[in-house]
């Protein structure tokens, strides 16, 4: 069982002789994996608090904060150790790409929701096309389209395509259904963008449920 790891169980941790433990870094939202390398003591003190993940530089034989040149850092949602307490998790939201090549992780399919991406985290993808096509030229998308009709238009769509979802079930149509399922899926992460929502929101009230 995983434990989470602060100021004061940093020692507990089983260090090894060169003082470098594992550290990988995951997208708090996506799950996608982002990077890793390897941190001491001093560089968990400083990402905890500082709030971005800091490693210790094996090239340049000091503490590197990811992002320090870039400005592309990663902010620390959570750190926690796995069962053996000799590697390390960090959950964390980019602030740009992750990889030094541009990517947005070190194993970028470079194409969104790739190969080795997990497949839900296309759902988030999703979420940023959205939001940048959220105030592009109406005639040119229909993401666009539908936010320049306003927030009636996207709340019928929803409403039609809960709808024909349910009406494919109902036939027994599992190619229909997975279709309907699909239209949705985007409009209604169509409509919480409208109301400046995410779909991370709605994730958050299902945990607290689920407490």
């Amino acid at each position: 069982m995983s434990s989470i790891v602060d100021n004061d169980s940093i020692e507990q941790l089983k260090w090894p002789a060169d003082g470098l433990l594992p550290l990988i870094v995951q997208h708090a939202i996506s799950g996608k994996v982002l990077m890793q390398g390897y941190a001491n003591s001093d560089a968990l003190r400083h990402s905890l608090k500082t709030g971005q993940v800091t490693f210790f530089s094996r090239s340049k034989q000091r503490l590197w904060t990811k992002g320090e040149s870039s400005g592309h850092f990663l902010k620390l949602q959570s750190l926690s150790a796995d069962c053996d307490l000799d590697s390390l998790l960090a959950l964390a939201l980019p602030d740009g790409p992750t990889c030094h090549l541009g990517t947005e992780t070190c194993w970028d399919a470079k194409t969104a929701g790739g190969a080795n991406s997990p497949s839900l985290s296309f759902l988030t993808d999703l979420e940023a096309v959205i939001a940048e096509r959220q105030h592009a030229d109406p005639k040119s998308s229909y993401t666009a389209s539908l936010f320049n009709r306003g927030v009636k238009r996207i709340a019928q769509k929803v409403g039609e395509e809960g709808v024909e979802s349910a009406l494919a079930a109902m036939a027994g149509d599992r190619e229909e259904l997975k279709n309907e399922a699909a239209d949705l899926i985007f409009h209604l992460l169509v409509l919480l963008r409208s109301q400046d929502l995410q779909l991370n929101d709605v994730i958050d009230v299902l945990k607290s449920r689920h407490q």
